[in-house]
């Protein structure tokens, strides 16, 4: 199986650095400060150094976007996702990009959405393996007793960017 190019662009922004990964269909992975994940073992990392491929222009349009949105001047993306991921996964994270900006749902919320109100836990693992951080915003979702729940980028983290989107909206 030939290896795929995965092109890699960082930001330097309030929330820290971001990282994003992108394939010539769109966003793969999104990361804050060192914690980009090595999931595509098989793949074949670049700088955008002029590369003109659709992956490195998604790369520029998702380190754009993100730059616009740690400013506070964007609040939603229009970069594709090509996430990896269960059904069920994919499920909740479409359900996540229903979240408006500046608000929050609980994980109850979110199974009831998918339509599995007993699986608030599922929803909780499904948000811990979100490939797509801040894009698919699992940050926006909390304990149904309005505590932060968890956020594998740090519960620190999570609320800087959740006061970040409840100041700009």
């Amino acid at each position: 199986m030939p290896m795929e190019t995965i092109y890699e662009a960082s930001i330097s922004s309030p929330l820290g650095r971001i990282t994003v990964r992108t394939s010539d269909q769109g966003i793969r992975e999104v990361a804050l400060g060192d914690r980009i994940a090595s999931r595509e073992r098989e793949s074949d990392y670049v700088k955008l150094n002029g590369q003109k491929s659709s992956g490195a222009r998604w790369a520029r349009q998702a380190a754009r976007e993100l730059e616009e949105y740690a400013a506070g001047r964007r609040t939603e993306f229009s970069v594709p996702l090509d996430v990896n991921g269960t059904a069920f996964q994919k499920k909740v994270w479409r359900a996540l990009l229903t979240i408006p900006y500046g608000e929050t749902r609980s994980y109850g919320e979110i199974a009831r959405q998918v339509g599995n109100p007993k699986a608030a836990r599922a929803v909780g693992m499904a948000n811990h393996h979100n490939p797509v951080a801040i894009v698919v915003p699992c940050h926006r979702v909390i304990a149904s007793d309005g505590s932060l729940g968890g956020y594998a980028g740090g519960l620190q983290k999570k609320s800087q960017i959740l006061q970040m989107e409840k100041s700009h909206s």
